[in-house]
């Protein structure tokens, strides 16, 4: 902690600061600090000129350290945006001692992306980035990427190290199309101790090229994919990079439906022993069935002798299970009988349902075909087709109910897909609407009061994803359904998930052919 001396805060004010004359009362309070070592200026929002007089204040602040922007732009129309963010960017292009810039909560959208291109270019000081619930979407995330891959071989190039060690950018709808340049920036930047990426809608492809990437960064300490798919494909991909991680100490897998095959794939790599700093494993509502819920537990009683977190709620066991009592006993033997989070949404009845076995199946086959080719940019998987079909279908009565009724036959759909499946319910209008839809004018507050309506299903690896082509600052999720301090803590309150929702998906297909 910094002495609070070098140390400038506004903090939750509330101020609308749009001009130059609005912020100047701050502006001489902050170039009276001297050794000025953090800047906080969240919870008020901030102009253009307002944003260039501080631009031009924090240019001579050349001992700044961390420069924290998050959540300052609230109420701003979307063209205001790029102009303000690229003036704070470019002013801290050339800080050598910066360490930290945190951008969360601010809605970007792709467009405004491109500004904070020549500070992730050019500035070799800085550490950590925080780009958080920014609704980068694909196109977004691509140039903030691509960005970090040509700062490192700038530094390649001079024969220079990375100083960067942490990325967190979640919640961001960075999808499958953005992956394969996140693993290139990743593996460019060999030094990253700590990758946060939960909720970005990011499919099994994405997990394999982001985590191939991932297994050039020996010192990885956490690893945060919550929220994402893995499935079979990207829980191999995984298992075969937890070798290559031997400090890793926080795994995040919660809700990326590894499924009893990923699961067995993933501890099995873990009762290699090749992991023994591990101290938070998280892998909630992720389909485990007793069976591998059992393998946890002798990967914990051989190897993993310093965990202290273990989250594995919401999987197909009872509490009273043989494997759960091995879980608990192998924690016991190692002092850490209390690692075993609550266990009250178990759900021993689940069981993979035929279709799911035989989709499974496939997807062997398919990662067997394609095991020497480069993970694709863009994968247009069956959620990205239902979300399309969606987009342009509108179902009547007679459809629904036939929806109802195919889905009777099979498992019951989650709730996120119902509300995909039919289109009278305003969360669907609002996750496929177009671009146009927002008038020029629009605010982000604006845009963010209709995320809000969404409650965040956009980027739920588990629902309909939006629309990736709508572009505006839309993309962003509500500022109160967001948890700023989630990346701090390495987690994000999963929601119930049910079961059956991929049977049910192969039957609103069918009827939308």
């Amino acid at each position: 902690m910094a002495d609070e001396s070098k140390v400038f805060s506004l903090v939750g004010h509330g101020l609308k600061l749009d001009s130059k004359a609005d912020i100047q009362p701050h502006l001489e309070k902050l170039e009276q600090i001297t050794d000025l070592e953090e800047v906080h200026l969240g919870g008020n929002t901030l102009g253009v000129d307002a944003c260039q007089a501080l631009a031009d204040v924090l240019k001579n602040k050349k001992t700044l350290k961390v420069a924290d922007f998050a959540d300052i732009f609230t109420g701003r129309l979307i063209t205001e945006i790029p102009d303000a963010l690229r003036a704070l960017c470019d002013a801290l292009t050339d800080h050598t001692s910066l360490v930290e810039i945190n951008l969360s909560d601010n809605a970007f959208g792709g467009r405004s992306a491109e500004p904070m291109v020549n500070f992730l270019k050019n500035n070799h000081s800085f550490s950590v980035l925080k780009l958080n619930n920014n609704g980068l979407g694909i196109t977004g995330g691509t140039i903030v990427a691509e960005a970090l891959y040509e700062a490192a071989q700038n530094l390649n190039a001079k024969g220079l190290q990375s100083n960067l060690r942490t990325v967190i950018c979640g919640r961001n709808r960075l999808e499958n199309g953005s992956a394969p340049v996140w693993a290139k920036a990743y593996a460019a930047h060999g030094g990253l101790v700590e990758v946060r990426m939960f909720q970005n809608g990011i499919r099994m492809e994405g997990i394999e090229a982001i985590s191939k990437g991932l297994a050039s960064c020996p010192n990885l300490e956490v690893l945060d994919l919550q929220d994402n798919t893995a499935t079979l494909r990207g829980s191999r991909a995984i298992a075969a990079c937890l070798p290559k991680w031997p400090k890793l100490k926080t795994l995040n897998l919660s809700d990326c439906l590894l499924k009893p095959k990923g699961g067995a794939l993933v501890f099995g790599a873990l009762a290699n022993g090749s992991n023994p700093a591990l101290e938070t494993i998280q892998v909630q509502y992720c389909d485990l069935d007793r069976k591998v819920l059992h393998q946890l537990g002798s990967a914990i009683e051989l190897h993993l002798i310093s965990l202290t977190k273990l989250d594995i709620n919401g999987n197909w066991a009872d509490e009273e299970d043989e494997c759960i009592e091995k879980i608990k006993s192998a924690l016991a033997k190692h002092g850490h009988e209390d690692a075993l989070l609550e266990l009250d949404e178990m759900d021993p009845d689940g069981e993979e349902s035929e279709g799911e076995e035989e989709e499974e199946a496939d997807e062997e086959e398919d990662a067997d075909k394609e095991v020497s080719k480069p993970a694709a940019p863009e994968t247009q998987d069956e959620t990205d087709e239902l979300a399309a079909a969606l987009s342009k279908t509108s179902l009547d009565n007679n459809t629904r109910a036939k929806t109802s009724d195919a889905q009777d036959t099979k498992a019951q759909a989650p709730e996120k897909t119902a509300a995909a499946a039919q289109p009278d319910v305003p969360a669907a209008e609002e996750a496929t609407a177009a671009p146009t839809a927002v008038e020029p004018e629009a605010t982000n507050e604006l845009a963010t009061e209709q995320v809000t309506a969404t409650s965040g299903d956009a980027t739920s690896a588990h629902g309909t994803p939006t629309d990736p082509a709508v572009d505006l600052s839309g993309e962003l999720y509500s500022k109160d359904a967001a948890t700023t301090s989630a990346p701090a803590q390495g987690a994000v309150d999963a929601p119930k998930k049910k079961r059956g929702f991929r049977a049910a998906w192969g039957a609103i297909r069918e009827l939308l052919k």
